[in-house]
């Protein structure tokens, strides 16, 4: 059997095996289009079902999440921990908390982080979590008890030697603060290690708040220098403006490029002085308020209610607010506008046909498991501090993380040029992550 027949052979078990899971699918498949020619070059990755057992989780826990309103109303929602490959380390992923979340969410996220936490080069395998529960519109206290009833099931499955969660979407300071709390009450242990993403002033670290929005920065920053360009006078724009978006904004001017454009789900703002990143910070983290006040704010901004931030014309586009939100007919608008780079700062924000199209235009793109590595590789940071009781300033932890961003794209890019595929950073990084694993699973047996 062929190299090519014997994955096509391996997704179309993937696809039964998993049916009614389409983003899974569809990480899987980007993954395995790079494969053919690692497999071609080293056969035993194919021996022993190495990458039947990659594809599979090693556990998937589903839990049921009962919680009280403040008016004495009990709702019930559904939680998730998919502990996906702990090769390189304890697992290491997010929790994420939206009306979305499902098990086929939970393990797209997780497979992809497989291969992202691969790419930071520090010891952490792959895991991925959640639940269904909307944050928005309910109270502290409602939050609270939420985020206390999840831990009080999901304590009983993390250590910070087995899986260290941080937050994603829908989980910031105040859900870690609260699901820690409850691990320490009915742990009896100030176990600072078992959450990533803590205050500052409990085991934090500085630069996790940024971490995500500035490695995507400084990634894109790279791809530039790679093709003989930087940052400086580059306009950009950036979908989303939650915590990626404005710490990618504030780094992107750092480094001498102007973000241009943001948004949120009622449209997007354009400015072409560039973002004020204090108003927008003050309403959207403030205010939790809605795109639109800063045109209203700003007289020369412009609030385009509904349509497409990619419609904006640029030289760098940042895809930052959520899966599939960049597809075919935004890619070639934006080819047409003349975009020179586009990084993921999201997961898996741009659907197969607008990748392919970037590529084949040759338009630098930089998937999320490379580009937006910096949130997890802090959290790593993090870990390491709380392992050895120590804090670190914000000016060092920034330059770990830049120096981690750096190292990211250099294996990247190398790893495509090694494998015949040069500046193609999807095939750079998803052999780069799949080749670390896959010889630490061939290592540790089949198990």
């Amino acid at each position: 059997m062929s190299v090519r027949d014997r994955v096509a052979q391996i997704y179309d078990q993937v696809l039964v095996r998993n049916a009614g899971e389409p983003e899974f699918h569809q990480a899987a498949a980007e993954v395995f289009e790079s494969l053919h020619v690692v497999l071609e070059r080293h056969p035993r990755y194919a021996d022993a079902g190495l990458i039947e057992r990659l594809c599979e989780p090693e556990r998937q826990i589903i839990f049921r999440v009962p919680w009280t309103d403040d008016n004495g109303n009990v709702h019930v929602n559904r939680g998730f921990r998919v502990q996906y490959n702990s090769a390189l380390g304890p697992y290491k992923g997010g929790l994420r908390f939206h009306p979305s979340v499902n098990l086929g969410i939970v393990k797209f996220l997780g497979f992809e982080q497989i291969f992202k936490n691969s790419l930071t080069g520090l010891p952490i395998g792959g895991g991925k979590g959640g639940s269904d529960f909307d944050p928005k519109g309910r109270t502290d206290a409602e939050v609270m008890r939420f985020c206390q009833s999840f831990m009080t099931e999901l304590q009983r499955h993390i250590g910070e030697y087995t899986d260290v969660p941080a937050g994603d979407i829908g989980v910031g300071g105040r859900e870690i603060g609260y699901l820690f709390g409850q691990y320490k009450r009915l742990t009896n242990t100030y176990e600072s290690g078992v959450l990533t993403g803590k205050g500052i002033t409990w085991g934090g670290s500085q630069v996790r708040t940024e971490a995500t929005g500035y490695g995507v920065a400084y990634f894109v920053a790279e791809m530039l220098k790679a093709k003989g360009e930087d940052l400086e006078g580059k306009n950009v724009v950036i979908s989303g403006s939650g915590n990626v978006a404005i710490y990618a904004i504030q780094k992107i001017h750092k480094l001498g490029g102007v973000a241009i454009a943001c948004s949120d789900s009622s449209g997007y703002i354009v400015d072409k002085k560039g973002i004020d990143l204090d108003l927008l910070k003050e309403i959207k983290e403030v205010r939790r308020g809605r795109i639109s006040e800063y045109a209203d704010a700003v007289p020369h901004a412009q609030f385009i209610a509904g349509g497409s931030i990619w419609d904006v014309p640029c030289d760098v586009a940042l895809p930052c607010a959520t899966q599939n939100e960049l597809d075919e007919d935004a890619a070639k608008t934006l080819i047409a506008n003349g975009v020179q780079a586009v990084a993921e700062g999201a997961n898996m924000p741009t659907t197969p046909g607008g990748i392919a199209l970037f590529r084949d235009s040759n338009v630098a793109f930089a998937p999320g498991k490379a580009a937006n590595a910096g949130g997890v590789a802090t959290s790593a940071l993090e870990m390491q501090q709380n392992a050895s009781r120590d804090s670190w300033s914000f000016e060092y932890t920034d330059e770990r993380l830049a120096r981690i961003m750096r190292g990211i794209h250099s294996r990247t890019i190398n790893t495509a040029a090694e494998y015949g595929k040069p500046g193609d950073y999807v095939h750079g990084a998803n052999i780069a992550g799949f080749v670390k694993v896959a010889d630490a699973m061939i290592s540790l047996g089949v198990i």
